[in-house]
């Protein structure tokens, strides 16, 4: 049977391939589920064309560049207009009337029985619906197809707060609307969370006027049932079994780099790279996937200009993972699949920036290409945003400063085909607020404005858990969502792609719910036309810069003009409780923010420390915040007792100093350890907070 189920996909993709690209012929559900297996098919400038767009439930006080309400936030419940089919009151979230295709859709809910409402799609002007069930059931339950067209994400998150996933092209000849009924939605923006919060993001492709389209059906989805399981299959395995099938040519590559050293390779002849892989071992092998760079020309003109670890999707730490376009392994083994043509020559250099020795090893394979003119480089760019200020506490309004930040922008004629993002988070806070705005070919207002960061990466409500094995989606690392740490994102695109003909500009918000510091590197792919061009140049000295694995690494704790923060000390432990740096609006709070130790009890201790940079003596006053709720505390500096008793209740919020003595300062560490002692009569758990500390040297 899977003999028989393997000739007849090969019978069906060759011939879908015959038809799939020429505007004589008709767009089908076939022919765009063997696109979207056929890495080849981005590297070919598309024709027929088409333009790839987004209906969302952005806050539609969003509407120009510059006003207080750019970076509002009400992304959800927002719809086109609501109306009556058959006597029920349904939400138009999309409605389009040229041919094209459905070709991603997202959702995900709050509120009570979320997500149980009732998913319409109805196609070329007919009354009669085609697609009908729970927004559940459509788009990750499996009504339509299985995994991985049909999902939901992290499967280590409970189901209601997951991303849902529905990536089966859904085509249509000239007209699609999708509508969504549901008793518990009562307002838009549902602002006073009041019924169902409903988020949605759907891509769809606009075909050129005139082309053939045929219109999606359950009995041709299940005509081609097939096809479709081995579709499901080639995308749940590797890219390798899909190059078996080809005739490659290897060229291995092993070197050792010192620093400054660079290393090349050089290719000839009309060729597609179609597999690259690469073992890097160092001493410091984090510091060395980022100032390892990937520096790689084709027909004379450089396209890829990233760090190692970006390039392969794995950031500046190894973290397993398994898509269409990349692979990283258990044993550290990196492999990309994207295609990449050339007419006559290409270079793949690796530079070391660092400090250390670098060995890699690994091997680029080949294949045949007829190169044309609608053949593309492929490319990728990349930067980072060091130490980057986040702005002030934010509302839902889009007040406390947020902004756009540029991952890329093209000039010319290309296809974008996805991104990854590695950052280093430094708060007890959530910074992906952001949406994507994408504007194509000289937009004034983006056609692709979303809901949020984690809502484009496919997942939702800033959960960290990983998940690693979606063809097009994945988040190998989570720890920095919502603690300072580590995390990466990846968007690849297949039918999702985006061509543009004269410029693409992808920006993403930055708006981090609070003040703080965080490192943020966004790396793009693309294809472009010879004549194109990205205009993110090459970022060396970030390449340079050591990479962020601890908070204090971009917020050092540190007396700075004779203060230290509270909030800027480390957490060297916790034996109970929570913790986290809270923006407070008193007007007293230095740097606006406290220290916050929250649900603990009696007995918990809390040790944090920081570092001076001399054995110094100091005379120290601390500032300390007291509330209705407020415990108890002994505080102990390097092991001494200087704080017996200080009791932090008052009647309302505010603020208390107190001398807390000599202190004599190590080189070096320090730290302070506060222990709970009592709880307020106004709560049944223990809370604390630290504004900062004064230091006077004595004399």
């Amino acid at each position: 049977m899977k003999a028989f189920k393997f000739i007849l996909l090969c019978v069906l993709l060759c011939s879908a391939w015959n038809v799939s690209y020429s505007q004589s012929n008709v767009i089908t559900l076939e022919s765009l589920l063997e696109e979207m297996v056929d890495r080849k098919s981005l590297a070919v400038y598309p024709e027929p064309y088409y333009t790839t767009r987004q209906f969302s439930s952005y806050d539609r006080n969003s509407t120009q560049p510059g006003d207080s309400t750019w970076f509002a936030n009400w992304d959800r419940t927002q719809f086109i207009r609501s109306e009556v089919n058959n006597g029920r009151k349904e939400y138009v979230m999309l409605e389009t009337d040229k041919p094209g295709a459905i070709v991603r859709f997202w959702m995900t809910f709050a509120g009570e029985g979320s997500g149980e409402g009732t998913l319409r799609f109805y196609f070329d002007n007919e009354k009669e619906v085609t697609i009908e069930g729970t927004a559940f059931e459509v788009l990750s339950g499996g009504q339509l197809v299985g995994a991985p067209l049909s999902t939901s994400v992290s499967k280590k998150s409970d189901y209601e707060i997951r991303g849902h996933n529905l990536y089966l092209p859904l085509p249509y000849a000239n007209h699609c609307k999708i509508t969504y009924e549901s008793e518990n939605v009562k307002a838009v923006g549902a602002k006073d969370d009041e019924g169902e919060s409903v988020y949605y993001n759907i891509n769809y492709r606009e075909y050129e006027k005139g082309t053939k389209v045929e219109t999606f059906s359950k009995d041709k989805l299940r005509e081609l049932e097939n096809l479709v399981d081995e579709v499901q299959h080639q995308l749940n395995k590797s890219g390798e079994n899909k190059l078996k099938k080809l005739v490659l040519s290897t060229k291995d590559y092993s070197t050792t780099l010192s620093p400054g050293d660079s290393h090349t390779l050089s290719l000839e002849g009309s060729s597609a790279i179609r597999k690259f892989t690469a073992n890097l071992k160092a001493k410091n092998a984090t510091q060395a996937l980022r100032s390892t760079v990937l520096d790689v020309s084709f027909d004379g003109k450089r396209t890829i200009w990233v760090p190692i670890g970006d390039f392969f999707g794995t950031g500046y730490q190894f973290r397993k993972s398994e898509t269409w376009y990349s692979s990283i392994t258990k044993d550290n083994k990196l492999s990309v699949y994207w295609v990449m043509p050339f007419k006559d020559k290409a270079t793949v250099t690796f530079k070391n920036f660092g400090n250390q020795d670098v060995t890699l090893k690994g091997v680029v394979s080949l294949s045949d290409w007829n190169w044309n003119d609608q053949s593309m480089h492929f490319g990728a760019s990349w930067h980072q945003y060091t130490d980057l200020y986040t702005g002030e506490q934010k509302n839902m309004e889009g007040g406390g400063d947020p902004f756009d930040i540029n991952y890329t922008r093209l000039d010319g004629e290309g296809v974008y085909v996805g991104d990854a993002l590695t950052l280093f988070n430094t708060a007890y806070d959530w910074w992906g607020e952001g949406d994507e705005k994408i504007y194509i070919d000289g937009e004034d207002f983006p056609s692709h404005f979303g809901t949020g960061t984690e809502d484009y990466y496919g997942y939702a409500w800033v959960r960290p858990e990983k998940f690693a094995d979606h063809p097009f989606i994945s988040q190998p690392d989570g720890s920095g969502n919502i603690t300072p740490g580590f995390t990466i994102n990846k968007r690849y695109r297949s039918l999702d792609a985006i061509p543009f003909k004269q410029e693409l500009i992808v920006d993403m918000e930055m708006w981090h719910w609070t003040k703080t510091k965080i490192d943020y590197a966004p790396t793009t792919f693309f294809y472009l036309k010879p004549d194109s061009k990205t205009l993110v140049q090459p970022d060396v000295e970030n390449a340079k810069e050591k990479v962020s694995l601890k908070r204090s690494d971009i917020i050092p704790p540190r007396i700075k003009n004779g203060r230290l923060e509270a909030e800027h000390m480390v957490i060297e432990d916790m034996d109970g409780g929570k913790m986290r740096f809270q923006y407070l609006y008193e007007p007293n709070i230095s740097n606006d923010k406290q220290l916050w130790w929250h649900e603990a009890q009696v007995g918990d201790k809390l040790v944090i420390s920081f570092i001076a940079d001399e054995k110094e003596r100091y005379n120290a006053q601390a500032q300390f915040v007291t509330a209705p709720n407020y415990g108890r505390v002994k505080i102990l500096f390097n092991g001494k007792e200087i704080v017996e008793s200080f009791d932090a209740s008052s009647e309302e919020i505010s603020t208390r100093q107190l001398e807390l003595g000599s202190l004599d300062l190590n080189e070096g560490k320090n730290q302070f350890e506060i222990a709970f002692e009592g709880i307020s009569p106004n709560a049944d758990q223990a809370f604390f907070g630290w504004d900062y500390i004064d230091f006077e040297k004595q004399k």
